[in-house]
């Protein structure tokens, strides 16, 4: 009995004192705790968004309009044979019909630029249209009117009659950076007003075609643009309109991959203030056409970089034949600014006006000099020659060290490609799709006038000259349908 007591009371005393241990160390855990912030579990107060651009979008998505343009439009002949009389006979000698004009609707979107009505919008949105009506943020539907257009750089100004309206004001798009936030504002699809996100992903893109006649210097973004953002703003984090979205790069269903295109602010600006003052943009032009200097080009003039852009031809009569500007010299600077590539030089040139003189720094047997010239005026036909030539390889058969044939240049053979009478050299009869010319954009039916800056009139003279060279680039001048085109060649080993 006294040892079932004694145990009772060990066991008791045992529990006591391990409970006493462990309460001892849940104190000091508890402590340890409250000792280390990062441990600190107490709730935290609600604190403002970090990424929010509400403040910025409330301020400039008011500025951003939806623009209606209404224009009609011929539809063709449901039956185009109805003049052949056996046609007629099967169907009761009907007359035919007659075309049937449809009223067709652009939707866009649109930038307001001015508290007294001025509105930034793309010429496509509103070409050819016969009634354009702004749709506002307050619900008030108005009707614009176009005060100019230029299709060049699709840019458009209306004007609607308002006063104290929200407006946006331009930005410097030259201070943008590749990597900036970027946010897109306007009404894709019709479904209303949409602000989307992202950055600005590449600066001084050109989409137009060879030939195209445009001005093009797009700021290109990721932030989503879709049919209906045409005209409307890309804004960045203070507000400020840095460009009108243009264009987008679409997928196989049409839509929005990632890729889109706005007409940076500094040149809308420019266009903007010419259409209010004069209703037409007028461009200064040298009359000359250039290509990108590449590595190889450079290696076969002798340049220690590659830099600035060649000069392909000298238009006769031109502003830079009058100043002395010559076929082969390399541009690297107008204005004491350097260019780097065909378009950067085109929109340089085209952002003086036609009278305005301007410093040409060029490269001319590799001895630096600077050129004076007064430049002309562009026009569409001569702005579409000026962009000739870019073109890229298109081609065929050949054999030989730049893996191509030739023939001589007969006065039958120049009438068909449309030379000039006089035109001398050799021209490509086939190319070899796996060789070096094909690469550098030589084509079947090219002219190689020159060779290293030595005038070729046959084969021998060709390979000859090509020999000469050894395993540098061989530098052609080259003649496509009257169009001169410097090309740089490495010859096969």
């Amino acid at each position: 009995m006294n040892l079932n007591k004694a145990f009772t009371k060990y066991h008791f005393e045992l529990k006591a004192g391990l409970f006493g241990l462990l309460l001892l160390i849940s104190i000091a855990a508890c402590k340890a705790k409250a000792s280390n912030p990062a441990l600190n579990f107490a709730p935290v107060p609600d604190a403002a968004p970090q990424n929010s651009y509400a403040d910025i979008v409330s301020k400039s998505a008011p500025a951003v309009i939806t623009i209606r343009a209404d224009k009609r439009v011929r539809t063709p002949q449901q039956f185009p044979f109805s003049e052949d009389p056996f046609f007629r006979g099967l169907f009761g000698n009907r007359g035919p019909q007659q075309p049937q004009e449809q009223l067709q609707q652009a939707l866009g979107s649109g930038v307001i630029v001015s508290a007294d009505g001025y509105i930034l919008t793309n010429h496509h949105v509103i070409d050819g249209a016969e009634d354009i009506k702004i749709e506002m943020n307050d619900g008030r539907t108005l009707e614009a009117k176009l005060i100019g257009s230029d299709p060049p750089s699709d840019l458009a100004l209306l004007k609607v009659n308002a006063t104290g309206l929200t407006y946006m004001t331009p930005g410097d798009s030259d201070k943008v950076r590749v990597g900036d936030v970027a946010l897109a504002i306007g009404n894709p699809l019709g479904i209303g007003q949409t602000v989307t996100m992202g950055i600005i992903s590449a600066k001084g893109r050109s989409t137009g075609g060879t030939g195209s006649g445009s001005f093009e210097d797009f700021l290109q973004t990721d932030a989503p643009i879709n049919h209906g953002n045409s005209g409307g703003a890309l804004v960045n984090t203070i507000g400020e309109l840095i460009g009108i979205n243009s264009q987008i790069l679409p997928g196989e269903t049409g839509g929005n991959i990632g890729i889109g295109f706005a007409i940076p602010s500094n040149m809308a600006r420019t266009v903007m203030d010419q259409l209010v003052k004069n209703g037409k943009v007028r461009r200064g032009q040298l009359g000359i056409t250039v290509s990108r200097v590449t590595s190889d080009l450079a290696a076969s003039l002798g340049m220690a970089d590659a830099k600035g852009v060649i000069v392909n031809s000298v238009l006769s009569g031109s502003a830079a034949e009058r100043a002395g500007i010559r076929q082969g010299d390399v541009i690297t600077a107008i204005n004491d600014v350097a260019v780097s590539d065909s378009n950067a030089f085109r929109n340089r040139v085209a952002s003086n006006a036609p009278g305005t003189a301007v410093t040409v720094t060029v490269l001319r047997d590799n001895r630096e000099q600077k050129i004076s010239a007064t430049l002309g005026e562009a026009t569409a036909e001569t702005a579409r020659s000026e962009n000739q030539n870019e073109g890229g390889p298109d081609s065929r058969i050949g054999g030989g060290k730049l893996g191509l044939s030739v023939e001589p240049l007969t006065p039958e053979i120049a009438q068909q490609l449309q030379l000039k009478s006089g035109t001398t050299g050799v021209v490509v009869d086939s190319v070899d799709p796996t060789g070096p010319a094909v690469e550098a954009g030589i084509q079947r039916g090219d002219v190689i006038q020159e060779v290293n800056r030595q005038p070729v009139r046959s084969a021998d003279d060709l390979r000859a000259a090509i020999e000469k060279s050894g395993t540098k680039p061989v530098l052609l001048l080259l003649n496509r349908r009257g169009e001169t085109i410097f090309l740089a060649v490495r010859p096969r080993q």
